[in-house]
């Protein structure tokens, strides 16, 4: 297996000998999906299986390393956008469709996308759900723009057969303005017994802590800038206290003032790294075998940090929006026009 690539440099970092330039051996390998969708939701399982979530109801699945894709989403749902999708093995996965009022959906499947079961439909017309995480196997959570002034959040504890709308009273006021971005299916992410949810849109860039499977939350203003088209777009922690929060602005993809900021504590305090990406990135993802090792993704690149994100090597000039890594150590990221691509070390 290519985890061989990853224990080398894990090796090196432990006695110091990664250089400067040790994003160069790094390279995204194109898969052929006969797709022209664009994939901002991704679950990547191993080395071979992986699933994408995608515009025009599009849902891939690849079991033989990306050699091949199989095209199994739900039928009758050319309308939707899967933003998120989070798979366990090759059978089971749920999705997460985006929109307004009954555009937000989740479908479930146990069969590998043989069949699927619509688990939730939103009938608030207020509500637009944006992404979802997953703590286990049943414990899950899902989140939608604030409705009357707060972040709703849906609860599943069976795998998403089905969910219910958690009580707001442990949730902060929101900003006015302050939304989620569905753009990469990192906007909430899970750790332990422990959520964040990343925002903009507002006066401030903020990021939302639960220390309690999403009853109560917290949450703590971030340095990242934030507009209309701009803010948090992902979190991404390495453990309960350890991560960073990545975005900047979709409508200047190439400016990156601002678009990054890493933590030690959870997500209480924030603080902006020697060095970030150059440009926004929408993605990001901490590396398994390698502690302080992190990928971004977005538009206008993909970049690497060994550093826990205090500096970075970009690597590669390709458009991804999202990017997930499976408990092999093998890595997959997914974008526009059919682009889903596999990290060869």
């Amino acid at each position: 297996m290519r985890t061989i690539g990853v224990l080398v440099i894990a090796l090196s970092l432990l006695v110091g000998a990664v250089p400067a330039n040790a994003s160069a051996g790094l390279a995204w390998q194109l898969t052929t999906t006969n797709s022209t969708a664009r994939f901002r939701g991704l679950s990547a399982v191993d080395g071979r299986t992986a699933w994408a979530g995608g515009t025009a109801g599009t849902i891939l699945r690849t079991v033989d390393g990306g050699r091949t894709w199989a095209s199994v989403g739900p039928p009758g749902v050319a309308d939707l956008q899967f933003r998120d999708i989070e798979a366990v093995d090759a059978d089971h996965a749920v999705a997460l469709a985006i929109g307004e009022g009954e555009l937000s959906r989740i479908y479930r499947t146990s069969n590998g996308g043989r069949t699927w079961t619509e688990s939730f439909r939103n009938k608030d017309p207020k509500a637009f759900y944006d992404c979802f995480a997953f703590f286990d196997r049943r414990d899950g959570l899902a989140v939608s723009d604030p409705v009357d002034g707060k972040f709703r959040v849906l609860s599943t504890h069976d795998g998403g057969a089905s969910w219910t709308v958690l009580p707001t009273s442990g949730m902060p006021d929101a900003l006015p303005g302050e939304a989620g971005f569905a753009a990469s299916g990192q906007c909430l992410v899970t750790k332990g017994r422990d959520a964040w949810i990343a925002s903009g849109g507002g006066a401030k860039a903020r990021v939302y802590h639960s220390r309690d499977h999403g009853l109560t939350w917290t949450v703590s203003d971030t340095p990242l800038a934030s507009s209309p088209s701009a803010g948090v777009f992902a979190v991404a922690f390495r453990d309960s206290r350890t991560g960073i929060a990545i975005g900047g602005d979709f409508a200047a993809p190439t400016a990156a003032k601002d678009a990054l900021a890493g933590t030690r504590d959870g997500g209480r305090t924030w603080r902006v790294p020697p060095s970030a990406p150059k440009g926004y990135r929408s993605g990001a993802t901490y590396l398994p075998y390698l502690p302080t090792g992190i990928i971004a993704v977005g538009p206008t690149g993909s970049d690497l940090s060994l550093d826990n994100g205090n500096h970075w090597f970009q690597f590669d000039a390709g458009s991804f929006d999202t990017v997930d890594c499976g408990w092999d150590g093998q890595c997959w990221a997914a974008g526009e026009q059919g682009r889903i691509a596999k990290l060869r070390w």
